[in-house]
């Protein structure tokens, strides 16, 4: 068995399929871990709005907590999964600033800052937790981060009470007045991703727009035969698992787009952007851009925002047609309690379909999730009372063995979130002094 680069990928006309961790990556004839070769990845994940907090927080402490009603779309991972109360952001709080807290919820969420009152071109908020880590082990993959969403970035505007839109919209921010905009497009993520040869003339019956009609791996077919000869049967099963996975995945990426053909059964026109209008279907590619993204260790740090913060969507899909920021705002009503409840769900129900998939796939022994840290939650706590303390923050994942425990967690009152971020930058060897107003290291259980 031939012994392979970790970065080898498979290639042919505009395509390069990075390749998943195979055994013929490991280290042969040198003293060499595995866990030197298998990086440890970190995920960022907000929700908007705040959350139903009676279904989310469990009613005891420990290791032994009844899973909650929210909290059950995460049943099959509890062994990997951590719940935090107590942890605050306090540079969501107003400090005098008056309304605004959606806004401020979004910029500080992995910033920890608290953003300047403007909806100008002056923003200033600060660079957030990711960024961090992207400049300290950004390096060592392809994309040194990437950022992901289910809404588009804005960078000007008026979006919450005099705040500018970019705090609203963008999780990611390199200094504190530059963020960075996030892709919702799962097409556009593919094409980052394998190099998809989408970008030709258009032309005749015979002109290069007919590449279309074919998939990235038909293009590396060839060289995809010939390493498969070279690998030993475990190698080649989950080679062909991967490729399988690439492929479904852009058959319903082809499938969303919905491409108007012309006489000659080619394209007539530019692919459009790719973005389903049926928002499940659109999630679930956008989980599955993630997986693939972890999967080949094209990146090591990546942001997912699940709405904008404030976010007026609907989902009528699941009985909630009404405004998300609408029912957030309950005024103890149970309708609008129960439906908020609804949407906590489903949105957490897409969370657990990209915890399925990294579970499920062998790393060296253990799974993806296993050397994945993903820290799921929002900055506001009840969207009714626009707290920003007992946040709903919950994290899955060992952190490749670092984070052995499971359980939920209660710590004293105005305990900063930012705490949190610390301990998870010190798991991927950043050993950060501090990071925006934490106060120490966060001990977990």
């Amino acid at each position: 068995m031939k012994q392979l680069d970790r970065r080898t990928a498979l290639r042919g006309l505009g395509t390069a399929i990075t390749l998943p961790w195979l055994e013929a990556m490991s280290p042969k004839g040198r003293a060499a871990s595995l866990a030197d070769e298998k990086p440890v990845r970190l995920l960022f994940m907000m929700v908007p709005n705040g959350i139903h907090m009676p279904a989310w927080t469990p009613d005891s402490e420990g290791a032994d907590y009844a899973l909650p009603a929210t909290l059950e779309a995460l049943s099959k991972h509890r062994k990997s999964l951590n719940v935090f109360t107590g942890l605050t952001l306090d540079g969501a709080r107003d400090h005098g600033d008056g309304p605004g807290d959606h806004a401020r919820s979004g910029a500080s969420f992995l910033t920890g800052a608290h953003p300047k009152k403007t909806d100008g071109a002056d923003i200033k908020n600060g660079i957030s937790v990711d960024q961090v880590a992207a400049q300290g082990i950004g390096h060592k993959s392809r994309f040194a981060s990437l950022e992901l969403g289910m809404e588009g970035s804005s960078q000007s505007g008026n979006c919450d009470s005099g705040y500018s839109c970019a705090y609203s919209s963008n999780l990611a921010w390199r200094n504190e007045s530059s963020p960075l905009a996030k892709e919702m497009d799962p097409s556009s993520v593919f094409e980052r991703l394998f190099g998809t040869p989408d970008k030709v003339s258009q032309g005749g019956p015979t002109s290069p727009l007919a590449t279309r009609r074919k998939s990235v791996l038909d293009y590396a077919l060839e060289d995809a035969n010939s390493l498969k000869r070279k690998l030993g049967a475990a190698d080649s099963r989950k080679l062909d698992e991967y490729l399988y996975a690439v492929k479904d995945v852009e058959n319903r990426i082809g499938r969303s787009d919905k491409l108007q053909l012309g006489e000659n059964g080619l394209p007539s026109y530019s692919r459009p952007a790719g973005v389903p209008r049926v928002w499940e279907e659109h999630c679930k590619l956008m989980m599955d851009m993630i997986g693939l993204a972890i999967r080949t260790d094209a990146t090591r740090v990546l942001t997912f925002m699940m709405a904008n913060e404030g976010s007026n969507r609907g989902y009528p899909e699941i009985g909630a047609p009404e405004s998300h920021h609408d029912l957030s705002h309950h005024g103890k009503s149970e309708d609008k309690q129960t439906k908020l409840q609804k949407i906590n769900l489903f949105h957490l129900q897409q969370f657990a379909y990209l915890a399925d998939q990294l579970s499920a796939v062998d790393e060296g022994g253990e799974s993806l999730l296993d050397r994945t840290m993903i820290l799921y939650g929002s900055g506001i706590s009840d969207g009714d009372r626009h707290n920003h303390d007992d946040l709903p923050i919950l994290m899955l994942g060992k952190a490749g063995g670092r984070l052995n425990k499971s359980g939920h967690w209660k710590y004293p009152s105005n305990t900063p979130l930012c705490n949190l971020y610390l301990w998870m930058l010190h798991q991927v060897g950043i050993k950060a002094d501090r990071f925006g107003d934490s106060t120490d290291l966060l001990r977990i259980g």
